[in-house]
């Protein structure tokens, strides 16, 4: 199989083909070449400077068989690709490849539409921030809200939501959380600002447009999906987390706890060990060993499993 012909045929080579092929000289000062690679025509042995035609059929099927070999090609080439790629672990056994790193969606229907199609394909969790201030919302917009919710907690999928404060005073944003956490969703409020996000299975981060802040384009946003860009959202929202008031809190430790001792045992509660709730929460083992038992002199308890026990009890819903 030799290389593709050069096509498409200009309009003048068009016409020349027509002028050779009625027996007509072509314009002298016209190119032959692409007529003649394509064996369109041939130089007239007997006559200089003119061209006998050839069936144009024949060609068409010449260059088809030639584009549908070439295709063939490409396509075992392509195949071929994934075993190539493979080879990255010979070369660096220790360098990681993120992948491919953002897209920039322009319009809020494309934001929800991408969004979407993520919640749909989850399997393990969603996390979501959002920062906005309450507002009355269409009961319709807000049910479908709750059904996405609901779908997603059915399917196995943890559902972990950040709101600001403020919704704790709005009727119609408290009645949605109250719902959507008797389905089996966790939620949690913080009085300190923070960024909106949402992240699905650890692969999908969904962000506001920082990289150009423009109040005509403050529906665009960004969907990301590099490998360390979503690991490290995902650790923001978790140290956010753990700051956090959970929904249903009865606030019993206010006055009794410190808001560090109180980060302590969310974390424990989260299924951390002790020796990793230093990590986490970049504080020493001393630190958190002297919070914790400065924890259970003020609830009186001897050990820590009695404090998570009290703990469970202020907190549970």
């Amino acid at each position: 199989m030799g290389a593709l012909p050069d096509l498409p045929l200009s309009k003048d080579d068009l016409e020349t083909y027509r002028a050779v092929a009625a027996g007509a000289a072509p314009a002298a000062d016209h190119d032959m070449g692409r007529l003649l690679d394509l064996r369109l025509i041939t130089a007239d042995p007997y006559q200089s400077s003119r061209y006998i035609a050839h069936d144009p059929r024949a060609v068409a099927r010449r260059v088809l068989t030639d584009t549908q070999a070439a295709i063939g090609q490409a396509l075992q080439c392509m195949a071929e690709l994934p075993a190539i790629e493979g080879l990255a672990s010979a070369f660096d056994p220790t360098r990681w490849y993120g992948g491919p790193g953002s897209e920039l969606l322009q319009t809020r229907d494309a934001m929800n539409a991408r969004i979407g199609e993520a919640v749909r394909s989850a399997s393990s969790e969603m996390v979501s921030a959002q920062p906005g201030a309450p507002v009355d919302r269409d009961p319709a917009v807000q049910r479908l809200g709750m059904d996405r919710v609901l779908d997603m907690v059915g399917r196995g999928v943890a559902v972990r939501s950040l709101y600001p404060a403020a919704v704790r005073e709005h009727a119609q944003t408290r009645a949605h959380l109250d719902a959507i956490t008797a389905a089996g969703a966790e939620v949690a409020t913080l009085h300190d600002p923070f960024p909106r996000m949402i992240l699905i299975d650890r692969t999908h981060l969904f962000i506001d447009n920082h990289v150009q802040p423009d109040e005509r384009d403050r529906d665009a946003g960004w969907h990301v999906f590099d490998r360390a860009g979503v690991a490290w959202a995902h650790l923001v929202h978790q140290q956010l987390w753990t700051r956090a008031d959970r929904w249903n809190d009865k606030h019993a430790s206010e006055g009794v706890l410190t808001e560090r001792q109180k980060m302590i045992l969310r974390t424990l509660d989260e299924g951390e060990s002790q020796q990793h709730v230093g990590i986490r929460l970049s504080l020493s083992d001393r630190t958190v060993t002297k919070d914790l038992a400065a924890a259970r002199a003020a609830v009186g308890a001897r050990t820590v499993y009695q404090l998570m026990a009290w703990w469970g009890r202020q907190t549970a819903g």
